[in-house]
């Protein structure tokens, strides 16, 4: 048997299983192991800390937070981890956080103009934090900062649908989305079955429908032990532009250089380019500006919204819009391989029976920390 203990991973608490033999006994005046001890803790030990680490999840220090109401408690100290620790029999019991957010990775953007040739190129970091599916296999999470963006297309943007209007302003609180599409491996951990066509297992899995991927998120909730969804429609298109304004995060058009689409077909003045056929392993192509890759092309990803012609009365407050409409017909974003790239584009809508699948209908998840 293991020990289960709290653990943070970049200021968010979950729990971990820690091996009986690093397990360390605490002080002999408690006189109880550390199982019992720790279970009747931890409740005092989550409430008092799950809102001061959501607090200050942004901050890449070391904090110590000193609680004399605590009855049981223990040193807690770790890279990233909190341990229980041998104390003083005679002190105060103290609970100290040590917050470490994973170090952002470093990566490039790249912005092209209308002909698709690079204009610019600049470094950025990601936060994140990551998930043991098991067998080695895990799950990469982006954070995606809190904020307003006009969500949907203006009517002179090329390719617009009436479907894509009114812009409107939406405002979101900070969450987190899968780094890539869910993977074949990933989705194989979680649900012990690979549905796709074209295998890989860094492929992004397909052949789901909307009902599959929601499964997939009640089970990878069931194992982590937090709450993961699909993204809502304002959730996915504010990751994907990553603070852009133009058609794609990447700017004015894209190249088969930068998305998995059919490039017998252009957009703006970029020329012809590859026609692959079929899916790619996610990653290979460059991220947007938070850090996500696979936005634009290789498979289409499931929302969690239902089907709604326009705008017209959506929510502005991030959430997944599920009222007055068909709760059989689900939200579809981001293009796939075999697409014409203004399908690709950062407002473009589809709608799927959630009962269908294909071999270009994916997905990823989110998590909103706090939910």
């Amino acid at each position: 048997m293991a020990t289960r203990l709290i653990k943070l991973e970049d200021g968010i608490l979950v729990e971990a299983e820690v091996p009986d033999n690093e397990a360390k006994p605490i002080s002999t005046n408690v006189a109880k192991d550390v199982k019992s001890s720790f279970a009747q803790v931890k409740p005092i030990l989550v409430s008092i800390s799950r809102p001061i680490a959501e607090a200050w999840q942004e901050i890449n220090k070391d904090m110590e937070i000193e609680q004399a109401e605590v009855e049981v408690g223990f040193n807690f100290e770790g890279e990233g981890n909190l341990y229980i620790t041998k104390g003083k029999p005679d002190a105060n019991l103290k609970v100290k956080l040590v917050l470490k957010p994973i170090a952002p990775k470093p990566f490039d953007v790249i912005t092209v103009n209308s002909k698709g040739e690079e204009i610019n190129r600049s470094s950025h970091e990601a936060v994140f934090f990551t998930e043991d599916l098991g067998k080695g296999i895990m799950l990469e999470m982006v954070s995606i900062p809190g904020g307003s963006f006009v969500m949907g297309s203006p009517e002179n943007q090329v390719e617009t649908d009436n479907c894509e209007t009114p812009q409107h302003e939406v405002t979101l609180q900070p969450f987190y989305m899968s780094k890539y599409p869910i993977t074949q491996d990933q989705y194989q951990a979680i649900m012990g079955e690979n549905p796709s066509h074209f295998k890989g297992g860094k492929r992004p899995v397909e052949t789901v429908t909307w009902h599959n991927a929601i499964k997939f998120c009640q089970k990878l909730s069931k194992k982590i032990g937090k709450t993961y969804k699909l993204p809502s429609e304002s959730q996915w298109e504010y990751a994907c532009r990553a603070g852009t304004t133009t058609p794609f995060y990447f700017g004015e058009t894209i190249t088969t250089d930068l998305v998995n689409y059919n490039g017998n077909y252009t957009y703006g003045d970029a020329p012809k380019g590859e026609y692959r056929g079929e899916t790619t392993d996610v990653g290979i192509f460059p991220p947007n500006a938070f850090g996500l890759y696979d936005m634009h092309g290789n498979v289409w990803e499931w929302c969690q919204d239902i089907r709604h012609d326009n705008y017209e009365g959506a929510p502005n407050d991030g959430s997944a819009w599920e009222t007055g409409g068909d709760i059989k017909i689900r939200v579809l974003r981001g293009g796939y391989w075999e697409d014409e790239p203004w399908n690709c584009r950062s407002t473009f809508r589809l709608w799927g029976d959630a009962d269908f699948c294909n071999n270009n209908r994916g997905f990823r998840v989110v998590y909103l920390p706090g939910v």
